[in-house]
């Protein structure tokens, strides 16, 4: 059942600033459980996605030698090495049905969020006049930023729960013709923020084709695309058509170079929406400096440093296979570097946070933090926390032996050592 109650739902009490619950930050929320404690033992942070890995060797150099464009001011769209050299990653990463246009069918970003908030703006203001109150449709759990774009969009919040039983993912097949003809955009993130969840190449088809059918906008969020396993994800842009009509795709160096604070990434796909995309963050975004756009260009034109990274994270995985075993309804992700897991038997998501920072002196974020509630009341996060891998494998092992031990489930698979 999807929720199609606005963003107002499930306010609570609100912080100091007065903003309603709904609409804070998790990690201010996640700051005021915490206050009145201290962690049991020196602090591991796995309640930020903030890649902890090594930057890349070709940074600094890079920065170097274009440390005069810090003199320019960039243009907004990108400049044109840059754009190329993101087209022709694009081109070989995925199997499109033909080449980026990089001069109309793509745009540099500072990283994937601010696009993904100002792409709502534009979606409603590029989108006929829908048939009802326009809405945006959104997974719960979700990342903030597309919250954040629907509320400045001025279009109603149609929450999508994401659970086990639908594979934590959208159900397209909960939404009628009612809804999906007043809406407006489609946030969908592929692998899942918490969860990890692949969209696979039907779902993606079935999702672009309800686009066209209806004339929304499939904002396909793809930042964590560089992290599996055995199966590369694939992406929206390669059931798009010939024209890449109705699909964005949004991509992000954070994740996929370890570059987080750099703040670089792009948005590609149909060249109509993109164009107003353009005009509105031509006159209300933040541009890219040239420097950075520079690294960006090394960045996507090596794929050593990317897939070192990935062997970091499947090591981290192993870890946790072998330190978590089944508990916590444990299940290795197809892609991301998060885990979800079930602490509804340890008192609910906020009760094993406080337990875990107080006794085990690890933060993780509380479920229902990263989610809103359903017009039956429940919250498709409540009962889960989120646990970022971000962390070095030794830290990330003593992390999780932590948990085992402060949830009061030892650790029967391996030894404290034989886990490292």
């Amino acid at each position: 059942m999807v929720s199609t109650a606005p963003s107002r739902l499930a306010q609570g009490a609100g912080a100091a600033s007065g903003a309603p619950e709904s609409e804070r930050s998790p990690f201010a929320r996640l700051t005021d459980l915490l206050s009145p404690h201290q962690p049991g033992k020196p602090l591991i942070n796995l309640s930020l996605g903030e890649p902890q890995h090594g930057v890349p060797d070709f940074v600094g150099p890079v920065l170097a030698k274009h440390i005069a464009d810090f003199g320019r001011y960039p243009i907004a769209k990108g400049i044109e090495p840059f754009r190329t050299s993101a087209a022709a990653w694009l081109g070989t990463r995925f199997k499109l049905p033909r080449a980026i246009n990089p001069d109309t069918e793509l745009l540099v970003l500072n990283g994937s969020r601010e696009g993904l908030f100002f792409a709502a703006i534009a979606a409603a203001r590029y989108v006929s006049d829908r048939r009802g109150p326009p809405a945006i449709l959104m997974p719960n759990p979700f990342y903030p930023a597309y919250a954040a774009g629907a509320r400045a969009s001025g279009c109603e919040i149609v929450l999508m729960p994401t659970t086990r039983e639908n594979g934590f993912l959208p159900d397209l097949d909960a939404l009628d013709d009612a809804t999906l003809a007043r809406t407006v955009a489609f946030y969908i993130a592929s692998p899942a923020n918490p969860q990890g969840a692949v969209a696979s190449p039907a779902y993606f088809k079935r999702l672009c084709d309800l686009a066209r059918r209806y004339g929304f906008i499939v904002l396909s969020d793809e930042c964590y695309s560089e992290i599996y396993g055995a199966t590369a994800p694939g992406s929206a842009l390669e059931h798009a058509g010939a024209d890449f009509g109705n699909v964005v795709a949004f991509q992000s160096l954070s994740k996929r170079s370890n570059l987080p604070g750099m703040r670089v990434g792009f948005v590609a796909g149909d060249a109509t929406f993109l164009a107003r995309f353009h005009e509105l963050r031509n006159v209300a975004a933040p541009q890219v400096p040239v420097p950075l756009q520079q690294v960006a260009i090394a960045a996507y034109a090596d794929e050593v440093h990317v897939e070192a990274n990935r062997k970091l994270y499947v090591q981290k995985f192993d870890l946790a296979d072998q330190i978590l075993g089944d508990r916590f309804g444990y299940e290795r992700p197809d892609g991301g570097f998060c885990l979800w897991l079930d602490v509804t038997a340890h008192g609910g998501d906020e009760a094993a946070t406080v337990k875990l920072f107080k006794d085990g002196g690890v933060r993780v974020i509380p479920g229902s933090y990263l989610a809103r509630q359903q017009p039956d009341g429940s919250n498709p996060g409540a009962g889960y926390i989120r646990v970022a891998l971000v962390q070095s494998p030794e830290t990330t092992a003593e992390a999780l032996h932590r948990m085992v031990d402060a949830l009061g489930a030892p650790s029967t698979s391996l030894s404290r050592r034989e886990a490292r």
